[in-house]
């Protein structure tokens, strides 16, 4: 459950509440904020160019800006100066000046940018998605306050410090503590794109002394481009060379593993709905992007061409377009992310018999995946070579995908 509401987690994902990257907070010795966020300036550029949204322009003269150069994500940039001052742009048109230990805050800065005052401690962690990125740089000892309880924290290690009383539970992002957070002392709130449905909670929060900065990791196209926000947790937690070199690793691991071509084997990624409906990701989703680099090929579904291609993250697929479509695919994976999941192919086909004739499940080749997939971010090298052997008929009882029997 989340929290004493009696909601569960995967009903909220099946509304569209939580996405594949949840909700972050964190805190600092001490922010300000100079006023409120600016709109948006414009969008992602071409890659390799300077992005649209990146704005220079601070009021004041901190030397030249220097670019951090950024291989996959297109949601923020990053600038250095001489004084190891980091200017952080995102695309929403939110910008933060975060400064080392000692400093102090630049007269004349503009108005729109929040001042993030290093070393950061006391967070209050919102974002399910950003837990796994601050565990891989071992910043989960800045956490304060969070959003999960140890039953709802994908990490053990958070789970263990909730339950050691090192972390308190305040509330999600819709409802948070706000009475709790302000006696913890926690300044900055790292939200995702959900906040942004509750911009009440966002002005209540920046109210309170709060400075809230909305991490935008699922707006991205690519899933390397999701992966590299460790980037930016590593420049928020003074941590950049750990960030960039596990970052670097990453990369040339699903690079190693999309190198060897795979077997082209076709896959389906669903789920059964309460009424007995396929449901699946749209065309371009994470998971489909990480069975190509691991060498299969992913059964899509291509929503109404007239619709919004970003109003939804599931499609429900009509019986008939399904059957068409996915009957004949070499590998079945059960999407466990939602609802309950399956335990076993019988399991499965109970759900529908018509599934019994899919060339899958004649097969036995039906595996599903862990609950927590889409908020394991650093495990992404992991899950593709999983996936890999999945697709080659290789691959057993893995951390992420398991065979079915």
């Amino acid at each position: 459950m989340l929290g004493d509401s009696g909601i569960s987690r995967r009903a909220l994902v099946k509304a569209g509440i939580l996405g594949c990257a949840a909700l972050l907070g964190c805190g600092c010795a001490g922010t300000h904020r100079a006023g409120g966020s600016a709109p948006a300036s414009g969008s992602v550029s071409d890659a390799g160019a300077s992005p649209a949204f990146r704005d220079t322009r601070i009021g004041c003269d901190l030397g030249a800006p220097d670019p951090v150069a950024l291989e996959h994500a297109r949601r923020f940039t990053i600038d250095t100066y001489a004084g190891d001052e980091r200017l952080v742009c995102m695309e929403s048109g939110e910008r933060y000046l975060i400064l080392p230990a000692g400093a102090t805050v630049p007269r004349g800065l503009a108005a729109d940018i929040a001042v993030i005052e290093q070393p950061l401690d006391k967070v209050y962690l919102v974002s399910t998605g950003m837990i796994c990125l601050l565990d891989e740089l071992d910043a989960l000892d800045a956490v304060r306050v969070a959003s999960v309880t140890p039953d709802t924290s994908p990490n053990e290690e958070l789970a263990r410090r909730i339950e050691a009383g090192e972390v308190v539970f305040g509330g999600r992002y819709r409802d948070p503590d706000f009475e709790l957070i302000a006696a913890e002392g926690c300044p900055v709130a790292i939200e995702n794109t959900q906040i942004m449905r509750y911009p009440d909670i966002k002005r209540k929060l920046e109210e309170l002394g709060v400075t809230v900065l909305t991490e935008l990791s699922s707006t991205e196209d690519t899933v390397l481009g999701r992966l590299e926000w460790i980037r930016l947790m590593g420049v928020l937690f003074d941590r950049d060379d750990r960030a960039r070199s596990f970052f670097d690793e990453a990369v040339a691991r699903v690079d190693a593993v999309a190198g060897r071509g795979g077997s082209g084997a076709r896959a389906v990624f669903f789920y059964l709905d309460e009424n007995g409906a396929p449901v699946v990701r749209r065309a371009g989703d994470y998971f489909q992007q990480m069975i190509e680099l691991a060498g299969g090929a992913c059964v899509s579904f291509e929503r109404d061409p007239d619709a919004d291609a970003s109003s939804t993250t599931y499609i429900t697929v009509e019986w008939e377009s399904f059957l068409a479509a996915a009957q004949d695919a070499d590998v079945i994976i059960y999407n466990a992310t939602v609802d309950e999941g399956v335990a076993s192919i019988d399991d499965l086909v109970r759900r529908n018999s018509l599934l019994a004739d899919f060339t899958a499940v004649r097969d036995g080749e039906v595996y599903t995946c862990d609950a927590t997939l889409y908020q394991q971010m650093t495990a992404t090298p992991d899950i593709i070579e999983e996936l890999s052997r999945a697709l080659s008929g290789k691959l057993g009882a893995g951390r992420f995908i398991r065979k079915l029997g």
